[in-house]
C-alpha cells in the first residue's frame, strides 16, 4: 500500500522549508519525516527510528492506531466541526467518560485544541471564581506558550518580548537531585524549601493570590517528580491562603506515569484533588485535543456570574471522538498497569546503565515516563550537553529517538516517553542501543573495568 510520501524531492523540500517556514523556536531534524506507524517514523531516506517521545509526548497507543484512524475517518465524513454553541455525542461522552475516571471533585468538563489553552482556562477560571489575579508557578515549570499560561512558565520563553501577565509568582522546583536545601544526613528537605518559597510569596504578594499551578512531574523541566506528601503539603497552603490548586496533566495523564492521573500516585496524597485539572497531549493521541475538569461547585459559580472562554474550537466532534476512543482504550486493554509493570523494566535498565556510565547523574521518572540527566561530574553534578549530544546523534543513528533537553540549567535530561503500547522487546532493544550508543560515545565515564574491556558483558543485546 502506498503512503503519501513515499517519492519526494527531499533537496527541493529543504529549500522550501528554508525559505517559507518561519522559525518557532526549535532547529529542525536534519530529515524529513515521511511517515508514522505504531511506535516508528520514518525519515525521507528510509530510516526507521523508535519514537521514544511519542511525538511530542502526545501519541499515548501509537501512530495510525487503526481503531483512532477508523474514529477520524467516520466523523470527518460525517461529524467534524460545529458552532461552538452546539453540543454533539462525543463531547458528552467524553465528558461522561473522563469524569467517571477522576476523584470526586472533578465533575465537569469541557474541551480545547492545545494545553496552553486549556492552561489559558483554568487559569481564567481561578481569577473568575476567587475574585483574585496572582498565580504562582514552579521555577521548571511548562505549562504553554498563550499570554496567561505562558506568565505561569518559568523554564524557557519569558525573557524578550515586554512585560507579562501581572501577578505571575515563583516557587522553587522541588529538584530533589540539584536542591541546595537538605537535611543534616544529606536527604533532600522539600518541605524546608515549599515553606521558605510561601514565606516569600506572601512578602510579594499584594494581597490576591488566586491559585498554583504544578505539573505533577515536571517533564520539559528535567523529569523532576513532586516528592511524597508534596502535594498535600502544597494544598494545605493553598487552603490557607484561599487559593486554588490546579494540577497539569498534559503528559502524565492517563497513564503515562502509571496511574491514569500522577498527581493521585503517593499514599501520602491520597486525599488531595486538584480544584481544576488540565488534560492535553495523551488525550488526543496526538490531535489537538485538551481538558479543563473542575468541581461542580466551581462549575456552578461559573455558569451562574457568566464566565467566558468561547473558541472556535471549543468542544468540536471529531477531536473529542477520539479523545473518547482513546480513553476506552485504555481502560480496556488495561493500559494504566501496563505502564506501571513496563516502567519497572525500563527504571531498571536505565539504572543498569547508569551503574555503568559515570555520565549519568541520575535517573528519575514513573511507568513509562522516564528521565536520564547527563552529567560531567558526578560529585559537582556540572552538566555535559556535548556528551549528551552525541550520545543522542549516535541513538538516532542506530533507529533510536529520545529527546535531549539541552537548556544549561538542567545539564541536558533525556526524556523517554514510549507509547503505552511499546512491547517488552522494543523496550530491550531501545536499551540496547542507549547501551551501545554509551559505549562507543567519548566522555561517558565508562564504569567496567579495561581488562573487561566490554567483551561479552553488555547489558543488553543490540541484536
Amino acid at each position: 500500500m502506498s503512503r503519501p510520501y513515499d517519492s519526494i524531492d527531499a533537496e527541493q523540500l529543504q529549500q522550501d522549508a528554508d525559505e517559507y517556514l518561519l522559525s518557532y523556536g526549535t532547529s529542525y531534524h536534519r530529515e524529513i519525516i515521511t511517515s508514522t506507524d505504531g511506535i516508528y517514523v520514518e525519515t525521507h531516506t528510509g530510516h526507521r527510528m523508535m519514537d521514544f517521545t511519542s511525538g511530542q509526548m502526545s501519541c499515548l497507543i501509537g501512530h495510525g492506531n487503526p481503531e483512532v484512524v477508523q474514529v477520524i475517518y467516520e466523523h470527518a465524513q460525517h461529524l467534524d466541526h460545529l458552532f461552538s454553541g452546539m453540543i454533539s455525542p462525543p463531547v458528552i461522552n467524553l465528558a461522561k467518560r473522563l469524569t467517571s475516571v477522576t476523584p470526586d471533585g472533578l465533575d465537569k468538563a469541557f474541551f480545547l485544541s492545545t494545553g496552553g489553552e486549556s492552561n489559558e482556562a483554568a487559569i481564567r477560571l481561578a481569577k473568575f471564581y476567587t475574585g483574585k489575579f496572582e498565580i504562582v508557578g514552579l521555577a521548571a515549570s511548562w505549562h504553554g506558550m498563550t499570554g496567561v499560561s505562558l506568565g505561569a512558565q518559568y523554564h524557557a520563553g519569558r525573557a524578550g518580548y515586554g512585560p507579562l501577565m501581572p501577578g505571575n509568582l515563583v516557587l522553587p522546583s522541588p529538584n530533589a537531585y540539584r536542591s541546595i536545601f537538605r537535611h543534616a544526613d544529606g536527604t533532600y528537605d522539600w518541605k524546608t524549601e515549599l515553606d521558605y518559597g510561601f514565606d516569600l510569596l506572601d512578602k510579594q504578594s499584594c494581597g490576591s493570590l488566586a491559585a498554583v499551578i504544578l505539573e505533577p512531574i515536571l517533564s520539559s523541566g528535567g523529569m523532576l517528580e513532586l516528592p511524597p506528601g508534596y502535594l498535600k503539603a502544597m494544598k494545605e497552603h493553598c487552603v490557607k491562603r484561599g487559593m486554588l490548586l490546579i494540577i497539569d496533566e498534559a503528559q502524565t495523564g492517563l497513564g503515562r506515569a502509571g496511574d491514569m492521573f500522577a498527581f493521585t500516585h503517593h499514599a501520602e496524597d491520597k486525599s488531595v484533588v486538584p480544584d481544576i485539572l488540565t488534560l492535553s497531549k495523551t488525550l488526543g493521541n496526538g490531535l489537538p485535543l485538551s481538558a479543563v475538569v473542575t468541581s461542580n461547585s466551581i462549575a456552578q459559580h461559573a455558569k451562574e456570574n457568566g464566565f467566558l472562554f468561547y473558541t472556535t474550537h471549543i468542544n468540536d466532534p471529531l477531536p473529542a471522538a477520539v479523545g473518547a476512543k482513546v480513553l476506552e482504550i485504555v481502560i480496556r486493554d488495561d493500559l494504566v498497569s501496563r505502564s506501571q509493570q513496563l516502567g519497572v523494566k525500563l527504571q531498571a535498565g536505565l539504572r543498569k546503565l547508569q551503574s555503568r556510565y559515570g555520565c549519568i547523574g541520575d535517573v528519575r521518572g514513573r511507568g513509562l515516563m522516564a528521565g536520564v540527566e547527563i552529567v560531567a561530574d558526578r560529585k559537582t553534578k556540572v552538566g555535559a550537553p556535548e556528551v549528551g549530544n552525541a550520545v543522542a546523534r549516535k541513538m538516532t543513528e542506530m533507529g533510536l529517538w529520545a529527546q535531549l533537553a539541552t537548556i544549561e540549567s538542567f545539564g541536558g535530561v533525556f526524556r523517554i516517553a514510549p507509547p503505552l503500547t511499546v512491547t517488552e522487546q522494543q523496550l530491550d532493544k531501545a536499551l540496547a542501543i542507549m547501551e551501545e550508543a554509551l559505549r562507543t560515545t567519548p566522555g561517558t565515564q565508562p564504569l567496567y573495568s579495561s581488562e573487561d574491556n566490554y567483551r561479552g558483558t553488555p547489558c543488553y543485546d543490540t541484536k
